[in-house]
């Protein structure tokens, strides 16, 4: 759902222990003997207020936060911590207290990129699959909230096992992880049963990535906030070309998409900008209380929330009863949906990992392209036969969600370049 790495900068002041040596931090993760410094930027960096919504919590004991996947937008989102004064940089060195090797920082890399992509595109594939299966009588998997169960218990024990490793926080004040679980869970549910009723996987993807739009819109309101023209135009494209794609017609003239499930994407959109401003409060408190909870209590806890409500909603639904006789009664089904949820568990301790050693803006570069190529291998490989109007739609929104990219690169570089 951690140290914070923010650009370089020539006048950062580097807090020392002495006047000769600086400060030393365990870094989470590391072998024995690895040390990082800690540099203490005073500048705001100009975060927006959206941004800001979206900070996850920082622990200073580790190298190491806690994004879930979706929530990982901005390169700034990263730079503050509850109760900081300034931004908190990590430079990871080896265990010699050098550097570590390029060869090194390289493998790193590829390892923490390929395996992000390499679960959440499988994720998404996943995810398809189980909702377009049909069994013998033609019936479908419509049991979202029994899904969402699942999901959740799986990060829940990946979460468990990684607090017991890496050790954890005690004494947090669970209220607003269960606030903030509840809407997480309503956000993802709302995204599933949008594809249970008809809604296509590509469609849906591009819808959640203007997920800018509703939290735009709200500052806009009640915060009286300003964009730039290029904002517009960017969440504009996304929400436009989606359009284009949801009304174009299949080549065959049937469409896939419902009005059902339209107004389910939406109101996943609108639990995205709820789920914003609840983070902005947990941030907030756990400011006020001095306390810095460690990647995997959020894991943890968040998930332990969304899987409590999950269970809750799901019997009173009659989804989780439904859901567990249509599982054992399609075994394929259920191997698919176990599948998901590991998947799900799997590419958020890769966030972990490529957070916890690179800048902030290669994860979110990273899991914003995953969504392209999801849509794109959905389209070639699920069999969706697209018209020249859904086509222009996906490239449209494709150009939005790349110049949202090309706008963090750009912005972070233009905040380097302002400090030197």
């Amino acid at each position: 759902m951690p140290s914070s790495t923010s650009p370089d900068s020539d006048n950062t002041m580097t807090t020392s222990a002495s006047s000769s040596s600086s400060v030393a931090m365990r870094r989470g993760g590391s072998k024995s003997g690895s040390t990082a410094s800690m540099e203490i930027d005073n500048s705001n960096h100009g975060l927006t207020e959206e941004e800001i919504e979206r900070i996850p919590m920082i622990d200073k004991g580790t190298s190491m936060i806690y994004p879930l996947e979706n929530d990982l937008e901005s390169p700034d989102a990263v730079q503050n911590g509850p109760g900081s004064s300034g931004n908190v940089k990590i430079v990871s060195n080896g265990a010699d207290g050098l550097p570590e090797k390029k060869s090194t920082k390289a493998f790193q890399l590829l390892f923490g990129i390929g395996g992000i992509y390499g679960a959440f595109l499988y994720y998404g594939s996943l995810q398809e699959d189980v909702f377009r299966f049909k069994n013998a009588d033609g019936k479908t998997f419509q049991f979202a909230w029994f899904l969402q169960f699942l999901e959740a218990f799986a990060n829940v024990i990946v979460g468990f096992i990684g607090r017991k490793v890496a050790g954890g926080v005690d004494g947090l004040p669970l209220r607003q992880f269960m606030i903030t679980g509840a809407s997480q869970v309503s956000s993802k549910a709302f995204t599933s049963l949008a594809l249970a009723k008809g809604l296509s996987f590509p469609v849906a993807t591009l819808a959640k990535s203007g997920k800018m739009a509703p939290v735009m819109a709200g500052q806009i309101i009640h915060g009286g906030a300003t964009y730039r023209p290029r904002e517009y135009l960017q969440v504009g494209a996304i929400i436009g070309g989606t359009l284009l794609l949801s009304l174009g017609k299949k080549k065959s003239g049937s469409s896939q998409n419902s009005l059902l499930g339209i107004l389910f994407i939406i109101l996943s959109l609108v639990m995205d900008g709820v789920t914003g401003g609840i983070q902005k409060r947990l941030k907030a408190d756990m400011g006020r209380l001095g306390m810095h909870p460690k990647p995997y209590d959020f894991m943890l806890y968040t998930n332990l929330s969304m899987m409590m409500v999950a269970f809750a909603v799901s019997l009173v639904l009659g989804d989780f009863v439904k859901g567990y006789t249509f599982c054992s009664e399609n075994p394929v089904v259920l191997e698919l949906v176990m599948k998901f949820s590991v998947c799900s568990a799997i590419g958020q301790s890769f966030i972990f990992y490529t957070v916890a050693h690179f800048d902030p803006l290669v994860c979110s570069t990273v899991t914003t392209t995953r969504k392209i190529f999801s849509v794109l291998l959905s389209i070639f490989f699920k069999g969706h036969a697209m018209s020249g109007q859904g086509w222009a739609g996906v490239m449209i929104a494709i150009s939005g969600i790349l110049g949202e990219v090309q706008d963090k690169i750009t912005g972070t570089k233009n905040k380097k370049g302002s400090k030197k």
